[in-house]
């Protein structure tokens, strides 16, 4: 027993990992001129970067995703040794796994290296494995205002190509002229190569203002948005999953679209028909549907009469209609009360000002109780307000929501699950789902909406 403990305690002391060495924060901040390569690249893969020394650690990660041209799509790791076994600094990923140690966002550069020579680790997509050594040339006297690049060489690898083997491959084939009888491995033909390369992807270019104005932008403080919809961002950060940060940089920086009464009009149409069909109330039927004068009547006047199959005079069958009526109470537009549907004081009060409605409706969303139908809704505005055309909508919040681990028992791909999000619905209606029944295209009045929703 004593030697089983002793063999154990041995083993515990080998696997351990210790802590990395932090300084103390210097007396003075300076700047560091730094070159970061792509360890192992052939012909080499870096840059030559100025750093404020008082720049944290996470905030360095930003700076070199954007620097390399990385997406940030995976986990990474800095470590102050070039053995993958090096004392390394964890990242709030890390200590929701369980994980102890010094976080990253709590220490500066400039107490971690001081001269010329010293050098820093960092690695990114631990499946890939790109390996990087940032090692100081010089120490700058004033530390510059803000991270920029000066110079390099060679493009970024693109993302989840294989690691080192399979951008060599890849930069090979490119670098011969994409031969069509040639094309890499898992790639059926040229086309599919392309679709899936970075557009315009070459290996050897490198442009340095580019990089520069890249690291600029990725720099910038997080857009502001409702803390329910931030803490889902850091969520996924924490993840190494940019998804919901990309689509929400993406909605700032869209021009205001001013949202007029008639162009309220226009997207609360479904809605303003609703209204004016029920009146001061009707009475539903034994059931709890709506009588079917009314339902053929309404779904004359929403469009939903032109393209639905069927004879659209039961509410129970006519699923766009049933939908609305659904919609309109989550919103607070109507309510049922003793077997008869009536508008609320709201929508008495705003039925003829398009623009408080509208603004009501703004002040609703996401609609939803459960984890699910919020997280799903949050999605839906995002990638709406983004400016994604309608038909790449239900495609984008999926991957939002698989970024946030929600799966789907028994089916062997989440993708070919139907969103099903009331928060969507009501997007859907205010482009124009109940008269075309498809939407495709672009939608900037509910963009527009949807970035009302999530500003602050």
């Amino acid at each position: 027993m004593l030697l089983a403990d002793g063999a154990q305690a041995w083993l515990d002391d080998a696997l351990h990992i210790a802590d990395p060495v932090v300084g103390d924060v210097p007396a003075r901040t300076r700047g560091f001129r730094v070159r970061l390569d792509l360890i192992g690249a052939k012909p080499p893969v870096w840059r030559r970067l100025e750093f404020p020394g008082d720049l944290t650690l996470d905030r360095v990660h930003v700076a070199i995703q954007a620097a390399m041209g990385w997406s940030d799509s995976h986990l990474h790791r800095f470590r102050t040794g070039g053995d993958p076994r090096s004392p390394y600094f964890v990242t709030p990923f890390d200590i929701e796994e369980g994980e102890d140690g010094v976080l990253e966002d709590t220490v500066r550069l400039d107490q971690l290296l001081s001269g010329p020579g010293d050098r820093l680790w960092y690695d990114y997509d631990f499946g890939d494995g790109w390996h990087h050594v940032l090692q100081v040339e010089s120490v700058l006297d004033e530390p510059p205002a803000e991270v920029r690049c000066t110079a390099g060489r060679m493009a970024c690898p693109p993302e989840d190509c294989g690691g080192m083997w399979g951008y060599a491959e890849l930069a090979a084939w490119v670098r011969a002229g994409c031969d069509p009888t040639s094309v890499p491995s898992p790639f059926d033909d040229v086309e599919d190569v392309r679709d899936w390369l970075p557009l315009e992807w070459h290996p050897d270019r490198f442009d340095v203002a580019e990089t520069t104005a890249a690291i600029a932008a990725a720099m910038v403080a997080p857009v502001p948005v409702p803390d329910e919809l931030a803490a889902l961002r850091t969520r996924l950060e924490r993840r190494g999953d940019r998804a919901l940060t990309h689509l929400l940089e993406r909605a700032a920086t869209h021009p205001v679209v001013e949202i007029d009464e008639s162009a309220a009009a226009r997207l609360l149409e479904p809605y303003l028909e609703l209204l004016d069909v029920i009146g001061d109330g009707v009475h539903l039927t034994a059931a709890g549907y709506l009588p079917p004068a009314v339902v053929e009547q309404l779904a004359a006047r929403t469009g939903i009469t032109g393209w639905w199959i069927g004879s659209a005079n039961r509410e129970d069958l006519t699923r766009p209609l049933a939908r609305l009526r659904a919609s309109a109470r989550a919103l607070g537009l109507i309510g049922v009360r003793k077997g008869r549907v009536t508008p609320t004081a709201l929508a008495r009060r705003s039925r003829h000002e398009p623009v408080a409605l509208w603004r009501h409706i703004v002040s609703r969303l996401p609609i939803g109780r459960i984890d699910f139908e919020r997280q799903a809704g949050w999605a839906a505005l995002a990638v709406v307000a983004s400016g994604a055309p309608a038909e790449e909508w239900n495609r984008e919040i999926r991957a939002v929501l698989l970024g946030l681990g929600w799966r789907v028992a028994d089916r062997p791909s989440f993708a070919a699950i139907a969103v099903d999000s009331p928060t969507l619905e009501v997007l859907e209606f205010l482009a124009g789902r109940a008269r075309s029944g498809r939407l495709t295209g672009l939608h900037p009045a509910v963009a527009a909406t949807a970035r009302a929703a999530i500003s602050l």
